[in-house]
């Protein structure tokens, strides 16, 4: 999973909010009478700008996450796009989204979908990693404190929404990227050895239930 560095004041170099590309910035300050300066970077990539008032990224109007993973279902893609779209908005509602791209997820994975808590608990029964259940359990428990009353109010703390874009990406790198490299290199072994990988797999599950 590649590193994204958000859009941050400033900064030398960041991923570009219009073409995602990790780019070099050049900044210049614009002076309005009697408001503070607006600045202005452009990105060394595509050329377009981003624009900053008061340390604040005003145009364009998108979050500081990372896009999806390609490899994500068009489904879960469209519902984490448009968590994407309104988390500087309404981090409660980006959050609620999220726990149902999770909950996609699951259904993608295998579960039912229909019990949040109980598909992750039959994921760990299957060898979920300890990793990536606390990442499921982060989003589930956020996204319900996003639309219930609870203990965490994400208008206070929306770096909290920000992050669980994050997780999104590591569920789905462990869940569909690696599997999907793992098949794509071992199709490419010959068939004289997958059969004989086979065959010995086979038999050491025959000796196992002896």
């Amino acid at each position: 999973m590649y590193k994204f560095t958000p859009p941050y004041f400033q900064g030398n170099a960041f991923n570009c909010p219009h073409c995602n590309a990790y780019s070099h910035q050049k900044w210049e300050a614009i002076p309005i009478k009697q408001m503070e300066r607006i600045y202005i970077s452009y990105c060394e990539c595509c050329g377009q700008c981003t624009i900053w008032y008061r340390g604040k990224m005003i145009f364009p109007d998108i979050s500081r996450v990372p896009p999806p993973n390609d490899d994500l279902p068009e489904e879960i893609k469209e519902i984490y796009n448009e968590a994407r779209s309104i988390v500087n908005r309404s981090p409660r509602g980006a959050a609620a989204l999220l726990r149902l791209a999770v909950q996609k997820l699951c259904m993608y994975l295998g579960e039912s979908g229909k019990n949040l808590n109980d598909c992750i608990a039959n994921l760990v029964k299957k060898g979920l990693p300890d990793k990536i259940q606390k990442a499921l359990d982060t989003v589930r428990v956020i996204g319900n404190n996003a639309v219930h009353p609870g203990q965490i109010d994400l208008n206070d703390n929306p770096e909290l929404a920000y992050r669980l874009f994050e997780l999104i990406n590591l569920i789905a790198e462990w869940g569909i990227t690696q599997p999907k490299k793992v098949e794509e290199l071992y199709s490419k072994l010959p068939d004289s050895q997958k059969e004989a990988i086979k065959k010995r797999d086979e038999k050491n599950k025959g000796e196992d239930e002896e």
